[in-house]
């Protein structure tokens, strides 16, 4: 390590055993791998440089942000270097004449979302963890969020990238341009590679303009296929809320018991939405929404008046996994996505897996795109239980490929969900992504071990 120490400073090496602790798990539970190393870089040219010491003695390498992962994608690798990135954590230029900002790798997601409010701007992707995700980490995942029905995912906002390869080379890939179609688009490569093709240094982001205003509204329902029902027909009626997500049974009781927000308790399904835009079009189709939900059953439909009573409204699904993870020593909170019109169907089997393998299984998740958040609230000390958990995900991501669907929506495969993956895209296409991290990563170095085995 004495050339990693001279290359960065001693403080900026760690090695002591105490200091390697919280670098050795990341946001996924039950995983966790002490590094040999953790080494802090604040520039594109050290990261290049301890890449180049570690392809020199065949280190693997590990990057990582805040440790926020829900898949084990940061998990530390035996032996390796954690190489962490929240010190490069400046804003480099917002530019509001071409609606984009430039940010280092280290950058908070919900600093960018601060900084495009203070000029009318909005940046959309919003996932749970962006109070302290890292940028970097959102792209290498690819990560989604509330606004993902009406706004996208993370890839839609990527313009340009600077990645450092696993030999050190330094690459800007793509460009300020709205259009650009001069070669092969290889940044989109790097998006949602969990880190296993390159180190992304640098973000150039797209911003859109704020909308002007919005609308909340909370919809309570004695049956999930009511729900369900509500938001196809909503969708059929050519509305695209900018957040319609949902609450099954078990999590609105832990919900109200975390936030007290006057959840009625004997409810199947809640559903929060939200529309923005234009004031005389939000007004249009929040009633609209409004007289959608009570034709299809809703039990009770609230409408925001205020800002405040906007937020209370919001906070019943923000809080979700807050709430959920008070009420067992373990919370393994997982994602697959069905077509929406298989939602039901995706939550009811969800429901019955619970109860074939005495497991307490919370589901919430984005409605509006299908994806889904079984919630198992477990306890990783009690191994017979923790056998039954693995089976269960495995009944419900074979589930969720048979109806169409895909075993993860926006936490990525990482280590946790590599298993899942030939049954979800077949050996052939892991192959070829195999041979694309042996052109880029020929010795293997960089996340080894995740997505899919060398």
């Amino acid at each position: 390590m004495n050339e990693l120490i001279a290359l960065l400073g001693t403080e900026r090496v760690l090695t002591a055993p105490e200091d390697l602790i919280p670098y050795s798990f990341d946001g996924t539970a039950a995983l966790k791998q002490r590094p040999r190393c953790v080494v802090f870089a604040k520039t594109a040219e050290e990261v290049a440089a301890v890449l180049k010491f570690a392809s020199g003695q065949g280190v693997p390498v590990v990057t990582r942000g805040s440790g926020t992962g829900l898949s084990g994608g940061s998990l530390p690798v035996a032996g390796g270097i954690v190489l962490c990135l929240a010190k490069m954590d400046q804003v480099l230029k917002l530019d509001e004449k071409n609606l984009t900002v430039l940010v280092e790798t280290g950058v908070i997601t919900q600093k960018i979302a601060e900084l495009a409010d203070t000029v009318g701007l909005l940046y959309p992707p919003d996932p749970g963890s962006m109070k302290i995700s890292t940028i970097g980490g959102n792209v290498a995942e690819n990560s989604g969020g509330l606004r993902g029905l009406k706004y996208g995912v993370t890839r839609d906002y990527v313009m340009g990238l600077e990645v450092v390869l696993a030999d050190g080379r330094i690459l800007w890939l793509g460009s300020q341009c709205v259009k650009d179609v001069a070669g092969y688009s290889i940044k989109d490569v790097f998006i949602g590679s969990e880190g296993t093709l390159g180190v992304i240094t640098k973000v150039l982001l797209k911003l859109v303009p704020k909308p002007r205003t919005k609308k909340t509204l909370l919809a309570t329902f004695s049956r999930m296929d009511a729900a369900a029902e509500t938001v196809s027909a909503i969708i059929a009626d050519k509305i695209i809320p900018c957040t319609l997500e949902f609450l099954d049974k078990i999590t609105i009781k832990c919900v109200e018991d975390f936030a007290h927000i006057g959840l009625p308790l004997d409810a199947e399904a809640l559903l929060l939405m939200e529309t923005d835009g234009h004031p005389a079009v939000v007004e249009e189709e929040a009633r609209r929404m409004e007289a959608i939900a009570r034709q299809h059953g809703a039990d009770s439909v609230t409408v925001a008046q205020t800002a405040e009573e906007a937020t209370r409204l919001a906070t019943a699904r923000r809080s979700a996994f807050s709430a959920l993870a008070r009420v067992a020593p373990t919370t393994i909170l997982e994602d697959a996505t069905v077509p929406r019109s298989e939602l039901a169907k995706m939550i009811r089997f969800t429901q019955e897996v619970a109860v074939r393998h005495q497991l307490r299984i919370a589901t919430f998740g984005h409605m509006g795109d299908g994806n889904l958040h079984p919630t198992f609230l477990t306890d990783e000390r009690n191994a017979p239980e923790m056998a039954r958990v693995e089976h269960a995900m495995q009944e419900i991501f074979d589930y969720a490929v048979k109806l169409g669907g895909t075993i993860t929506g926006e936490h990525g495969v990482g280590l946790a969900k590599k298993k899942f993956l030939p049954g979800a895209i077949g050996e052939a296409s892991i192959g070829l992504m195999r041979q694309l991290k042996k052109t880029l990563d020929p010795q293997g170095l960089l996340n080894p071990g995740k997505i899919f085995d060398p």
